[in-house]
């Protein structure tokens, strides 16, 4: 199994907060390395590209987007989920160190 940690930009099949459709999308793994470690599930925030529209309150503006693996500069939405690690699709980056301190101070 792979070894997640908390930074990580991973794909997945997210669930919608009505817990009745998922959606493919990046996510940011938040739960720490020692956790995913000794657990079967991640814990996640979700990551989305419609950054144009104005801030939802919570959201976390992703600076170094392209360093991070992903396509279109992007956002981490106030969504958490938790999920299978088994779930996780691919990996595709790690967000900055700058990134992450933002996430953690938000």
């Amino acid at each position: 199994m792979t070894a997640y940690n908390r930074g990580d930009i991973v794909l997945v099949p997210f669930p919608f907060s009505d817990q009745t459709t998922i959606k493919k999308r990046p996510a940011v793994v938040i739960s720490s390395s020692r956790y995913n470690a000794v657990s079967q599930d991640i814990i996640i925030m979700a990551v989305t590209s419609q950054t144009e529209k104005s801030f939802e309150i919570g959201e976390c503006l992703i600076k170094k987007w392209k360093e991070a693996g992903l396509l279109k500069p992007s956002a981490i939405k106030p969504a958490i989920s938790t999920i299978e690690q088994k779930l996780v699709l691919k990996k595709l980056g790690v967000l900055s160190s700058e990134d992450l301190l933002s996430l953690v101070l938000w």
